[in-house]
């Protein structure tokens, strides 16, 4: 059986490996996660998950360190320090993996960019999410036996982009930024302590890439969607702490546009160097 490496997993095809595990036998990463209340993802997953699920949790597995004043909210994770936890998990570089969150791929997103950072090339997007899962589910913690993984990871450098690297290029980078309009024009800001934008960015709000019911829009509306900035050469995307910007990622991806790269430490890094202009007013062309 040949498998996928589309972005994409739906929960029909999900469900037939999981009743051939001799077929296929993915890793599958639960990644549900609420930024207003980091323990809720994991109280969620004790509840109920998918059969042999691994909860990963956004600030202890999928992050780094935080450095209150030098780094976004939600850092990467060293390399080093990523490939011990993929190991744990029992991955190699072969693995096929799977991840989810509740519905929107927010949180799933960011996983499935970091495994591939990783240089896991099999990694799928539950599409919809848990919301569209019809089978069983289990609860309690993971108690699947584990062997340790042998990944070496790769993290490649040119997937990224620092702080300075990005004021330096400022004039020639395409920049995406997916939080919602309110929170690019400034006039909400519920999480960082100042508001606005990086100057010459245009917003392009990650759930503009979705349906009513969290699924991912088809190729062509999202090819549509990015088509004045997608075939761009220095393209970068961002948001609040580099999450939702791996959404935007994973659809351009999706749209068959070259990947952009990402600036991790995002808007809640950028806002730490009083040196970084801000701005709040729109730009010709806002939003996408």
């Amino acid at each position: 059986m040949s498998i996928a490496t589309h972005p994409l997993i739906e929960a029909d095809q999900l469900a037939d490996w999981l009743a051939n595990p001799d077929i296929v036998s993915p890793l599958i990463l639960d990644c549900r996660f609420n930024l207003a209340d980091p323990a809720a993802g994991e109280q969620h997953y004790l509840r109920e998950h998918l059969p042999g699920a691994v909860y990963a949790h956004l600030d202890r597995d999928l992050s780094g360190t935080r450095i209150p004043g030098q780094t976004g909210r939600h850092p990467l994770p060293h390399p080093e320090d990523w490939q011990a936890r993929l190991r744990d998990w029992g991955v190699n570089n072969d693995t096929t993996a799977v991840v989810y969150d509740q519905n929107n791929a927010m949180f799933a997103a960011r996983a499935w960019w970091l495994l591939r950072w990783a240089g896991v090339a099999r990694v799928q997007v539950l599409n919809g999410g848990l919301d569209a899962w019809q089978g069983p589910l289990q609860s309690g913690a993971d108690s699947h036996p584990r062997r340790a993984g042998s990944i070496k990871a790769t993290c490649p450098q040119d997937w990224i982009i620092s702080g300075k690297d990005l004021q330096a290029g400022l004039s020639d980078l395409t920049l995406l930024d997916a939080r919602a309009l309110p929170r690019f024009l400034g006039e909400q800001e519920p999480l960082d302590t100042k508001a606005g934008h990086i100057p010459g960015a245009r917003c392009a709000d990650f759930t503009g890439n979705l349906d009513a019911s969290g699924r991912f829009l088809n190729p062509e509306t999202l090819a549509s969607r990015f088509a004045s900035v997608g075939n761009r050469p220095h393209t970068v995307s961002y948001c609040g702490s580099g999450v939702t910007a791996c959404h935007t990622i994973l659809a351009m991806t999706l749209a068959g546009y070259p990947q952009p790269r990402l600036y991790a430490g995002s808007w809640s890094e950028w806002i730490t160097d009083p040196q970084h202009p801000i701005e709040t007013a729109p730009s010709e062309e806002p939003a996408l």
